[in-house]
Parts: structure tokens; C-alpha cells; sequence
């Protein structure tokens, strides 16, 4: 953020000035179109108009999920059996099984391909994610060559389709820049996860690239075939436009290459604020380019959108965190390198399952943020007055203090520097000036079901715990359809419990918990075997990993209405877990949804 907001002044300064530079250049009026850029103009807007259509489609079709959800939820209030809601449709749970769900070979989708533990090459796609993908590059590729004069000599060709590609590579930067913004509107419109927006956003990115590559090499060869290397190089020199074409296509280039999987992961924060840098760099010289082009108004319309994007989350900072008071943040190192972060936030918001939220912590880095799963919302209250007095109830609930809670896992970068916080000089916990930013995320809502199953791997429980608690609670309020729910937590160790023990008392002892609540604890790296002990028959403890197909059968045997099995864990248990949900689609119903932030 610091990036955007030091140079977007400069050069903004800098384009109007080669706007009105540029104007001197054209005293003899607006450029005139040719009757191939006025087809160009007709082919930007068809590729827009089915990409809308696409997102149309998109839309009916969710609303149609999400309806069927609420009416399976109202009818399933008052029915324990919801037998009607068992058998699974033959021909959904073979799109679930063979496209929807399935990975694009074998098992593995989340699992990333490391070279070694430092070098990550990331992720492949779901079946269904490659549909897309190869509907979007496809589109593109066919409307760069449609209706080209591919017969006409190369003074002629070269132009049409020099013209083409920059004009597609100009209408590609709007949903580019929509796609990868946090405040996307499409990602709770559709119900489509931040994690396929980044990766259509990064393969359109790569679409930008070629089409940027192709404007500009079909300029310099058509240039060199008819006037030679001198006459390109005096371009150069001469011509604005051209000049800041190049160096556009080169920041465009240097952002494909410093994207990589391998660097991007390796090296995050850095890469973060460098594509933030080239990509301003990058916009404002398309700008200088573009002037006195029909173009110019795509280009306009993606900056436009970058510019709200970014202006709406300084708003939402300023928001959540400074207009009535601080917020802060309580930093408590538990077992197993973990912390426990207890937020009091300046304005809170209604917490919802699902939600995550951007930490930032001035001390540890001023402008870096990252996501977190917020495990546990409450309110902290105080009954005494500093001079330790009764205070009365209206007293009492005007010092009520909303807090917002995470479970972070130390890694490297700000999580090391946190933890390094909270245990300085032998202490266990810190409080720290702090901001969040958020809600975030598309929240899958497990009402309708009648069975749930919760898979989670080490602090991947942080964004199942309020998965529970609202589905205990509207158990025993009757306003959810869940009648069996199944949390399975796979850990290293019994002392990585304490990481939730406080949210789990808590849920524990909630109303008719043992009648829908069931927990499953597998330890896979227990020091002896008496660590290993079932406190009662709804919290039981295992030692090693659990048998997801057993577990499902299991489950299968005793369902209620259609079940949803959500995961939030490591890569290969996803995949694993995903594998068992696939082989499992008929004759039950069978969901699998997976919470994952890839990257």
C-alpha cells in the first residue's frame, strides 16, 4: 500500500504531462479509425459481452444452489430424518465426481510440487478450473485472429494484427485488475472463492503478456521490414507514444517473470510490493500510450477500478480502526510455536463462520498484512471501575469490549517477528498497537445440511471452531438443519490442544452439545501412548493419522439429509479428502467444499 501511495502522485503528474505533450503533437485532430480498428472496437466489445454473459450464467446458477440450500434447510427444521435429502442426483454427482471436484490428473490439486522445501512450483487446477482457463485463453486466442487479412501482404497483415492484440490486451487489463482486488464484488455475487479469482487473475496475466508481446514485436518487425533498424531506432528517440509503449511491455514482461511460482512464494512480501510498484509504472505508461486512442477508455476503466479498490480499503482501515479509539492486539505464545491473537477492535463488525480478516502490525511491519481465519468471536466484559467499585449494568454494558480471535502458527517473515514479540525477555504474551482489515471471504453456509463433517489439520481448526459453535447453537435452537456434526482434528501433539481449550470449554458445555457433537482427536507424533485417552465417548483421542475412507463410511452409514464435508488443512489432506468425497457421490449426497488461500 505504501508503494501505491508514494508514486501514484508522481505518476499520475507524469502522464498528464505527456497528455498534454502528446496533445501539441496532434494539432491536426483526433486520431481517425480505420475500418479495421473499427472491427477491433466491435471485437472488445463482443469479447466483453460473452464475458459478462459467462458471469450471467455464473450468477443464475448460484442463485439457484443457494435457493434449493434454504429451502432444504426450512424443510429439514422440524424433520430428524430428512430421508428425502439422502439420495444424490445421478447426474450432479457424476459432474461432482468427474469434473466439479476432480483434479486435473490423478489426486493431486492442493498439494503444491516443491523442487525442495525452499523452492515451491505451485498447484494444478481442478477439471473444472481447466474448462475455464481454456475457455478464456481460447476466446482470446480466437479473437486476436478473427477476420485478420491473413492473405493480404505483410504491410498489411502485420498492422491488422498488431492492432488486435493491443487493443485485447487493453480490455483483458479490466478483469485483470477486478480479479485480483480483495473487495471483489464477484467473490460474494457468485459465490466464487478468492482462490479461483487469483488463479483466473494470474493466467489472464500471462494472456496480457503474449498479446502485449504481439503488439509490440509485429510493430518492430513491420518497422524494420519497410524502413530498417535506424528508422526503429529513431522512433524510439522521436516518438513518445512508442517509447512508453516499449516500456510498458517491458514492465509487463519483468511482472510475468518475477511472478513465477518459485520467486513469488519464496520471496512473497518482496514480490508483493514490487508487482504493486511495476504494475503503477506499468498503468501510467499505457496511459501516455494510449492518448488520443479509443483504447484509452478500457485502460481507464481498469485504473478506475484499481484506484476504488485500493481507495475503499484505506476507507475500511481507517473504518474498523481509528474512529472510536485503537484497536489492538494480545499476542499469547502457546505449545508447538503457535500464538493465540486476541483482537479488540476499534468498530467490530457482525462476525459470520467463514470470515477472515488482513492483521497488520505497525511494530513488526507497517505495511504488511495477511490473511487469518478468525476462530472465535466474544466480548470481553468488566464489572468494577478502576477504583475497584460495583458498577451498575447500564455501566457494565457500555465498557462491553467485542474481541475478534485468530490462531497463527509461526512460520517465517511477520508471523517469526510476532512470536519473537510475545517471548521477549522470557515473557508469554504482548499487546500491540494493531489494525485489521476485513470481512473477507466467500462464507459457505452449512446450515442446510444434515450431516457435517470438519476436517482440519493443525491451525486449520482456527476456521472450523465457529463452524461448531453455530451449528451446536442452532441445533439447539432449531434453526439449522444439522443433526450430526463430526469435527476431526489431526495434530502432532496432545499440548497443541491448548490452542482452542478455552473455545472449546466453552462449546462443550453448550446446550444438547452431546446430541449432534461428535470430536475425533488423531495424534500423530505422541510421545507415549498414556498422552492418548478419550475424556468420553463424544471427544474421543487417537494416536496416528486418521482413515479418511472409514471415517466417511462411517459417517455414510449414519447420515441425515445430505451431508457437507468441509477441510482446512495441509495440501495432502485436502487432496485425500477430496479423493474420498469423489468415490463417494453416489447413492448419498455428498458435498466437498475446501478452505484454502493459495497464493
Amino acid at each position: 500500500m505504501r508503494s501505491s501511495l508514494l508514486l501514484a502522485p508522481l505518476l499520475a503528474g507524469l502522464a498528464a504531462a505527456a497528455y498534454d505533450k502528446e496533445s501539441s503533437h496532434h494539432e491536426e485532430g483526433p486520431h481517425i479509425m480505420t475500418p479495421q480498428e473499427v472491427y477491433d472496437e466491435k471485437v472488445a466489445r463482443y469479447y466483453i459481452l460473452s464475458g459478462g454473459s459467462v458471469f450471467a450464467v455464473i450468477l443464475v446458477w448460484s442463485a439457484v444452489i443457494r435457493m434449493s440450500a434454504h429451502i432444504r434447510r426450512l424443510t429439514s427444521l422440524s424433520n430428524d430424518t430428512q430421508r428425502y435429502f439422502i439420495t444424490a442426483h445421478s447426474f450432479w454427482a457424476w459432474m461432482k465426481r468427474h469434473v466439479m471436484y476432480a483434479p486435473l490428473l490423478w489426486k493431486r490439486h492442493n498439494r503444491e510440487y516443491r523442487l525442495s522445501t525452499a523452492l515451491n512450483m505451485g498447484t494444478l487446477p481442478t477439471r473444472f478450473h481447466t474448462v475455464l482457463l481454456l475457455m478464456v485463453v481460447g476466446s482470446n486466442a480466437y479473437l486476436c485472429l478473427h477476420k485478420l487479412p491473413f492473405s493480404s501482404p505483410e504491410k498489411e497483415f502485420l498492422p491488422s494484427i498488431r492492432k488486435r492484440t493491443g487493443t485485447m490486451a487493453t480490455v483483458n487489463l479490466i478483469p485483470l485488475v477486478l480479479m485480483a482486488g480483495r473487495n471483489n464484488p464477484l467473490i460474494k455475487l457468485l459465490d466464487v472463492s478468492f482462490d479461483t479469482w487469483n488463479l483466473l487473475h494470474r493466467w489472464l496475466g500471462r494472456i496480457v503478456v503474449l498479446e502485449s508481446l504481439a503488439h509490440t514485436i509485429c510493430w518492430m518487425v513491420g518497422k524494420v521490414h519497410t524502413d530498417g533498424w535506424t528508422d526503429l531506432r529513431e522512433s524510439l528517440g522521436s516518438s513518445n507514444s512508442i517509447l512508453t509503449g516499449i516500456v510498458a511491455t517491458v514492465c509487463v514482461v519483468v511482472i510475468s517473470l518475477h511472478s513465477v511460482s518459485v520467486l513469488r512464494h519464496a520471496f512473497y512480501e518482496t514480490f508483493l510490493h514490487f508487482h504493486i510498484v511495476l504494475v503503477i509504472v506499468f498503468l501510467a505508461f499505457t496511459w501516455i500510450h494510449l492518448v488520443g486512442y479509443s483504447q484509452l477508455k478500457y485502460l481507464l476503466g481498469a485504473i478506475l477500478l484499481w484506484a476504488f479498490e485500493r481507495a475503499w480499503r484505506i476507507v475500511t482501515i481507517v473504518y474498523r480502526n481509528f474512529l472510536r479509539g485503537n484497536t489492538t492486539a494480545t499476542i499469547e505464545a502457546l505449545p508447538g510455536e503457535a500464538m493465540r491473537v486476541t483482537l479488540r477492535v476499534a468498530r467490530p463488525w457482525t462476525f459470520r463462520p467463514g470470515q477472515h480478516l488482513y492483521l497488520y502490525i505497525p511494530s513488526v511491519g507497517w505495511w504488511t498484512s495477511h490473511p487469518f481465519s478468525v476462530a472465535w468471536s466474544d466480548t470481553e466484559e468488566s464489572d468494577t471501575d478502576e477504583k475497584g467499585l460495583v458498577m451498575t449494568k447500564q455501566d457494565v454494558l457500555g465498557l462491553q469490549h467485542p474481541t475478534m480471535s485468530l490462531v497463527i502458527r509461526r512460520r517465517t517473515g511477520m508471523t517469526n517477528k510476532l512470536y519473537e514479540k510475545a517471548t521477549e525477555n522470557g515473557a508469554t504474551s504482548v499487546t500491540l498497537s494493531a489494525m485489521v482489515e476485513g470481512p473477507y471471504g466467500a462464507e459457505h453456509v452449512l446450515d442446510s445440511y444434515g450431516s457435517v463433517v470438519l476436517f482440519a489439520a493443525g491451525v486449520g481448526i482456527s476456521h472450523h471452531v465457529s463452524y461448531v459453535r453455530h451449528l451446536v447453537a442452532g441445533f439447539a435452537d432449531g434453526t439449522v438443519a444439522t443433526r450430526r456434526l463430526t469435527l476431526v482434528w489431526v495434530i502432532q501433539s496432545p499440548e497443541h490442544l491448548e490452542w482452542i481449550r478455552p473455545w472449546m470449554t466453552s462449546i462443550l458445555s453448550m446446550n444438547r452439545r452431546r446430541e449432534v457433537l461428535r470430536i475425533m482427536l488423531f495424534i500423530t507424533r505422541p510421545r507415549n501412548t498414556k498422552e492418548i485417552h478419550s475424556p468420553s465417548t463424544t471427544v474421543q483421542m487417537f494416536p496416528g493419522k486418521p482413515d479418511i475412507g472409514t471415517i466417511l463410511d462411517g459417517e455414510i452409514e449414519k447420515q441425515v439429509g445430505a451431508m457437507g464435508v468441509m477441510v482446512c488443512g495441509t495440501g495432502s489432506l485436502s487432496d485425500e479428502i477430496r479423493f474420498a468425497c469423489r468415490q463417494r457421490q453416489t447413492p448419498t449426497h455428498v458435498d466437498f467444499i475446501e478452505e484454502c488461500f493459495t497464493w
